[in-house]
């Protein structure tokens, strides 16, 4: 259950993503739903942080609830891998997350076996982190597993090939694709705070301490607030 000090809410279930931009502040929660306290289980999730350029850091503060149903999905011609766009474009297909710069985000599952190759803007760098299950990457086809990442180099391509024979506890193989117009421009983080120079993160925690970010929700005033 998401809730933030600019208005934004909504619960995470399967398949959703919240999209979360800090831009000039924002103090948020989230907890797990009371019942699911009670019946246990596990909770499986990503968290990315995208970084803004420096024209963008002091936007105003905005929440995505992107839902399962939400995103485009797409699958290989040969049906072996069904793809999830969840920001940017595939090949024409857009997905509902909105971004300050370009960016691709995609979930791919992909059948024991099959190969997928998908198209890529030149200009972006490419990155394909593991989720479940084991591959190979690239045109040499090096070995990746759960929790690894690979960067790819230049092309306008990447390709992921599931192994024939998965671990039965991830059936398939799950990849995370992203990638972006690089910003390069200087990047201080400390703590929750991600800016261009030290002196503005010192600024950012002081509008912190000062209540300049907002403030937690009243019914949910007894649960620690994460600053962004």
């Amino acid at each position: 259950m998401h809730q933030d000090s600019n208005g934004g809410g909504g619960v995470i279930t399967n398949g959703d993503t919240q999209w979360m931009t800090a831009g000039s502040g924002i103090l948020h929660i989230e907890t797990p739903p009371e019942h699911l306290v009670v019946s246990g289980g596990l909770f499986h999730g990503f968290q990315l942080w995208v970084n803004l350029p420096r024209d963008n850091k002091f936007a105003a503060p905005r929440y995505q609830d992107i839902r399962g149903g939400q995103v485009a999905l797409l699958t290989s011609p040969d049906g072996g891998s069904l793809l999830r766009v969840i920001a940017g474009e595939l090949d024409g297909h857009a997905g509902p997350g909105v971004t300050y710069t370009p960016i691709t985000l995609i979930h791919a599952t992909i059948s024991p076996g099959a190969s997928l190759t998908l198209p890529w803007r030149k200009d972006f760098n490419a990155l394909a982190y593991t989720l479940a299950g084991s591959g190979t990457v690239g045109t040499k086809g090096r070995p990746v597993e759960l929790g690894q990442l690979a960067v790819f180099g230049d092309g306008d391509s990447i390709t992921v090939t599931a192994d024939a024979k998965q671990d039965p506890r991830h059936p398939t193989m799950d990849v995370l694709f992203l990638g972006g117009q690089p910003i390069r421009e200087p990047v201080v983080a400390y703590g929750p705070f991600v800016m261009n120079t030290k002196a503005e993160v010192m600024q950012a925690f002081e509008d912190y301490q000062a209540g300049r970010l907002g403030s937690i929700p009243a019914a949910h005033a007894d649960v620690r607030g994460e600053a962004s």
